[in-house]
């Protein structure tokens, strides 16, 4: 690949965000579910926290806080940079500027008073952190030890267990916070818990990478690099640490060309299932890790024209157990989000019994992009994110994983 990677800017991260909605929207004419009012609009959607709902024509681009959703009529084009999972404005709060507004406040009160005394309101809590979006909370957990000198998370794990507990604690985090804990989770104890390791770092934008590492680091004082090192081996680790360098390129069609995709379309059968003697795995992963989103497309389609089979096909080929998965992860990350998470949420409900941390951390990681989830979930297996959970969970804990859902896509059954 050869060419400097630089980290994203805000800038880059929106244009991220803008252009990466266009691998679901092909087929959306055969989706279910509301996706749109009978005068040919979206439906009402927040833009922005504190700003009034605002409906927007379905020809024209959609800007829902942070996310870009390009209707059916709206050109399409491949993302630029990796998906940015966190919205524009947790990363502006990140960075110490969040803009807070009155009914925070009224919010931060709630939940003390659903925690005061014996016992906990479990219904007042679900109705207040469940039904907030990723900004609104990310506010919340600001302001809360600011209001009432405890933090909202200490709070949540004194107050609840199990598995609505620990949702509970997420949701009490701002995003990338909430995200730290969950490797921290994913690394504690006895073993390693893989796919939930790797469902985060793998797959993301040089922005967040960023980001995530320093608030790893200044959460848990450790080195995320240090930290996976340490706790996986063997392929999986050389993918892992590859991802955390956070190395993807900025697309250049004067440098990303078709002339240069062919070639590394070239590279990756040789150093793969081309390769007389075992596999070349750093080599693979650097190509499928440094590739923008757009150009990994055209090395795709390359492959495709000179092998007859994609990438994912030949991963499969080079790769096994959990180094293969989080290959094909990685790559679907870029190559298709939307169709990827969904696949991700799916499994966490398929074989015996429900992995409810698995499902949780999905939930409320991409609560922002659950709109497009949904739609990509109803393509793929026919019902809705918020369908599988009414099968799968009960409780308390169902209650509040529909209320995070709902946000995102309002026709959510309520259990």
């Amino acid at each position: 690949m050869g060419r400097s990677s630089s980290s994203s800017s805000s800038s880059s991260s929106s244009s991220s965000s803008s252009s990466s909605s266009s691998s679901s929207s092909s087929s959306s004419s055969s989706r279910s579910g509301k996706r749109k009012d009978s005068d040919g609009k979206r439906p009402q959607e927040i833009n922005v926290v504190g700003q009034k709902l605002q409906e927007l024509p379905l020809a024209q681009v959609v800007t829902t806080a942070g996310i870009t959703v390009e209707s059916e009529d709206a050109p399409t084009s491949w993302p630029r940079m990796s998906l940015n999972i966190y919205p524009e404005e947790v990363h502006k709060a990140e960075l110490g500027d969040p803009a807070y507004y009155p009914e925070i406040d009224q919010y931060c009160d709630k939940i003390h008073r659903a925690c005061k005394g014996f016992g906990t309101d479990e219904k007042a809590l679900i109705a207040i952190l469940g039904t907030k979006n990723a900004v609104e909370r990310s506010l919340i957990a600001f302001r809360y030890p600011q209001m009432h000198s405890k933090k909202l998370k200490d709070l949540m794990k004194k107050e609840n267990s199990g598995d609505f507990g620990f949702a509970t604690q997420l949701l009490a985090l701002p995003s990338i916070e909430a995200e730290a804990k969950i490797i921290r989770k994913a690394t504690k104890g006895l073993g390693t818990n893989d796919k939930l390791l790797y469902s985060v770092l793998c797959g993301r934008s040089n922005e967040e990478m960023n980001i995530l590492k320093k608030t790893y680091f200044t959460q848990y004082s450790k080195d995320l690099i240090s930290l996976v090192s340490s706790e996986v081996g063997g392929d999986l680790k050389k993918l892992l640490v590859a991802c955390l360098q956070g190395i993807e390129e900025v697309f250049d069609p004067a440098y990303h060309t078709e002339s240069k995709a062919k070639e590394d379309a070239h590279d990756f059968y040789k150093k793969g299932v081309g390769k007389t003697f075992g596999t070349d795995e750093a080599a693979l992963f650097e190509i499928i890790c440094k590739a923008p989103p757009e150009y990994l497309k055209m090395i795709d389609t390359a492959y495709v024209s000179a092998r007859n089979v994609n990438l994912e096909h030949a991963l499969l080929k080079c790769l096994k157990g959990k180094a293969e998965a989080a290959a094909v992860f990685h790559l679907n990350m870029k190559l298709k989000p939307y169709e990827t998470i969904a696949t991700l949420i799916k499994s966490t409900c398929a074989g015996l019994g429900t992995d409810e941390l698995g499902l949780t951390c999905a939930v409320i990681r991409y609560q922002h992009v659950l709109q497009q989830v949904t739609m990509a979930h109803i393509d793929l297996f026919g019902k809705t994110i918020g369908d599988r959970i009414v099968k799968e969970t009960r409780g308390d804990f169902k209650k509040l994983l529909l209320e995070v859902v709902r946000v995102a896509w309002p026709d959510t059954p309520a259990s």
